[in-house]
């Protein structure tokens, strides 16, 4: 499978502060597999104190060149679904979903919002095939310190 379709569950949150009123932030991914590519966000749950939305249709696609990150994400304690959204109009939006620690850092550091979420089973192991296919782990070379003549040719 050359990409993985989900949808993300995104929760707005009603704040008693009197600088900001609510506060919004992905909280899961589910597979889409039948969800329609440009369906509108529609409420899943709702009560006094949250509302929760199933938006969109995200393709998760892995490129070879993420692989360590990949792998990095898949042997932490907790493997993350990674989930780029902005404000419009009052809602957030997701824009763009990602596997990699590298993409997410690259995102936060452009200053867009990034959630990470817990990665479903699914995800995982859909994942961990393509990190054991595509992974080749750096090779470590061993460097000695304090030695005056390192680097350095003999004549």
């Amino acid at each position: 499978m050359k990409h993985f379709p989900v949808a993300v569950i995104i929760e707005k949150t009603r704040l008693d502060n009197r600088w900001v009123s609510e506060k919004w932030e992905a909280i899961g991914v589910v597979p889409a597999f039948d969800a329609e590519v440009d369906a509108p966000p529609k409420k899943i749950f709702a009560d006094e104190q949250r509302d929760q939305f199933l938006a969109g249709h995200f393709p998760i696609e892995l490129f070879r060149d993420e692989v360590d990150n990949y792998h990095l994400n898949l042997t932490s304690p907790e493997p993350r679904v990674f989930v780029m959204w902005r404000e419009e109009d009052g809602f957030a939006l997701p824009i763009e979903v990602t596997l990699s620690y590298g993409e997410a850092a690259r995102w936060l550091d452009s200053g867009e919002h990034c959630d990470g979420v817990p990665m479903p089973p699914e995800i995982a192991d859909w994942l961990g095939d393509f990190v054991n296919t595509h992974y080749k782990p750096a090779v470590r070379t061993k460097i000695k310190r304090n030695d005056p003549f390192a680097g350095k040719r003999q004549p």
